[in-house]
């Protein structure tokens, strides 16, 4: 599980910085990938990436601003021509449909997948096999949208010393048992999986924060997440202007990490205003609050690790 950034611009795309996109990869887990946000220029920056158009499988958008979206059709269309073939679904706010199939239609532009719609707004949920997908409305200029994505409990290591105790030699049984709740022996005997394992290991939770302000309620929503996604458009001391325009500063999305105690901060969504140099300072003041941030660059890749109990 990793996290490839695409875009981590706002507004405009400039020099250094594309406009928003990023992929949460899940190649080891599904095979597949789940992209955030598709802004202006997205499949552009694919080329330059390890990222495969074909196994995006999911497309979630935060709001419907348009360096979050202008980039959809031009992806959808390329991934038709790259040999994409299977199902995709896209979240996202009301009317994200209807510029979606408009862009398409006028174009003349007709894809070799299945294309389907799910409609988020507060309190959206859906499971799948692995992962649960919740989703809290933000505070921005138009509706924007928190996704927070639980990957379900692991199975515990297989304790082969118990196994060989109960006289049962090593071989491919051993995945059997794992695989499955009980197995029975040739020799009549039941094998409880849950007897042989170790410990469950708990799944990963990442937070996703579209465009908002700070809020400190968003504290209990992604309490000790293991990652937590969140824009810092502006420097720390500029929070009137952050609020004025539904932003949040660098500072403010340090301090909601340090709040919910998460593992791990990834700063994005930074102003076309901050050079190269400007990045330095802005990292150095969102690490005097929480210690374990980061500022995502564009083709910048982060594994995602589990959060560490004593992180503050």
């Amino acid at each position: 599980m990793e996290l490839y950034f695409l875009g981590t611009g706002s507004g405009v795309p400039s020099k250094e910085r594309n406009v928003s996109s990023f992929v949460l990869r899940l190649l080891e887990e599904t095979g597949e990938s789940w992209m955030f946000d598709c802004g202006e220029g997205t499949q552009h920056q694919i080329l330059r990436s390890p990222i495969k158009s074909r196994r995006v499988n999911k497309i979630f958008i935060t709001h419907l601003h348009g360096d979050h979206i202008y980039g959809l059709p031009g992806f959808l269309s390329s991934r038709s021509f790259q040999g994409g073939t299977g199902p995709l679904t896209i979240y996202g706010p009301e009317g994200l449909q209807e510029f979606i199939e408009q862009a398409l239609e006028i174009s003349g532009t007709h894809l070799k997948y299945p294309l389907h719609f799910r409609t988020i707004e507060h309190g959206f949920y859906e499971k799948t096999e692995q992962y649960e997908i919740h989703v809290h409305l933000l505070d921005h200029g138009l509706p924007s949208y928190g996704f927070l994505i639980k990957e379900k409990e692991n199975l515990g290591a297989l304790q082969k010393d118990k196994l060989e105790a109960m006289g049962v030699p090593p071989g491919p049984i051993y995945q059997t048992i794992k695989d499955q709740e009980y197995t029975t022996l040739e020799d009549g005997r039941t094998i409880k999986r849950s007897e042989v394992l170790s410990a469950p290991k708990a799944g990963r939770t990442i937070a996703i924060l579209g465009d908002t302000r700070f809020h400190q309620e968003y504290v209990d929503w992604v309490l000790e997440a293991d990652v937590l996604i969140h824009e810092g458009t502006f420097e720390g001391d500029e929070w009137d202007m952050a609020y004025d325009y539904y932003h949040s500063t660098v500072v403010q999305a340090a301090t909601l990490a340090q709040k919910a105690r998460v593992g791990e901060l990834i700063i994005n969504h930074l102003s076309s205003r901050y050079q190269k140099e400007d990045i330095i300072q802005l990292l150095q003041e969102a690490r005097e609050v929480f210690a374990n941030t980061h500022i995502a660059n564009d083709h910048s890749l982060f594994p995602i690790h589990r959060r560490e109990n004593n992180q503050c």
